[in-house]
């Protein structure tokens, strides 16, 4: 019966305009929709499935500012047990060596951790490496852009797909693995589940709880800086193509033009 955290994400919907905030140029996480990260709810639902089968409990696990209890109700509404919410200002704009850290300290606060799932990337970052790098800090087997996971006992086994074919890994519990799409196809929260989650424990926690000196994190104390950002250019309307049968030698032209073809 293991002990499961899912570290989970608010990020921008993508249907969403994202932009940059001016001066330190980190993502205006308030100028667009958010929703939990489409691989984290995969993520839930890896665990989820396993909880079903084996018994234990699924704890998520968030970092961010106020506004991520949206996506944490989400992932308890999906059937979760409790969730962690690491809430302080401090983190904003940590890199992924910082996040990792940060994480891995809250980790630290939940007790008997046996599996760690996670998404394989974020979709407002897609650095793909914050698992990775909490198995370094935490020292555990790491089990990462998994398309399956098996649970059996104190062992785990898992495939990754890569373009050079399909690798099969293992490891022995505790243990963090990262999912890909491929791995599921998560469920709709139920009205019961969505009340539910009402209720549910959400714990709060700050960079001083954890133990995490804030002069370590944040975008001033961040790896790596972002000195300049261009806007993308304006959507045109395009150039429309009257067929008078010879539409498809138009089209081919424009697109010989364009260096696409």
């Amino acid at each position: 019966m293991p002990n499961i955290v899912v570290l989970i994400k608010q990020v921008p919907d993508t249907w969403s305009e994202r932009k940059l905030t001016d001066g330190d140029f980190t993502l205006d996480r308030e100028a667009a929709d958010a929703v939990l990260d489409e691989i984290n709810e995969r993520a839930v639902e890896e665990a989820l499935l396993i909880k079903e089968a084996q018994g234990g409990e699924v704890t998520v696990l968030a970092a961010g500012p106020d506004r991520a209890t949206e996506a944490i109700r989400k992932a308890l509404s999906m059937g979760a047990d409790k969730a962690i919410h690491v809430n302080d200002p401090a983190i904003h704009g940590s890199d992924a060596v910082q996040t990792a850290y940060v994480l891995a300290a809250a980790l630290g606060q939940v007790e008997g951790v046996e599996l760690v799932i996670a998404g394989n990337e974020a979709t407002d970052g897609r650095a793909g490496a914050v698992p990775a790098i909490i198995a370094e800090y935490i020292g555990i087997p790491q089990l990462t852009h998994l398309r399956k996971l098996v649970v059996d006992g104190e062992r785990i086994t898992g495939e990754r797909e890569t373009d050079e074919g399909v690798f099969k890994l293992e490891a022995t519990l505790p243990a963090i693995v990262s999912v890909t799409e491929k791995i599921n196809e998560p469920r709709f929260p139920s009205f019961k589940g969505i009340m539910a989650a009402k209720k549910k424990e959400v714990q709060t926690l700050t960079l001083a709880d954890l133990g995490v000196d804030p002069a370590t994190v944040g975008v001033a104390n961040a790896g790596t800086a972002v000195t300049a950002a261009t806007p993308k250019p304006p959507r045109t309307a395009g150039e429309k193509i009257a067929d008078e049968g010879d539409g498809g030698t138009k089209i081919a032209q424009y697109l010989v033009g364009q260096k696409i073809i």
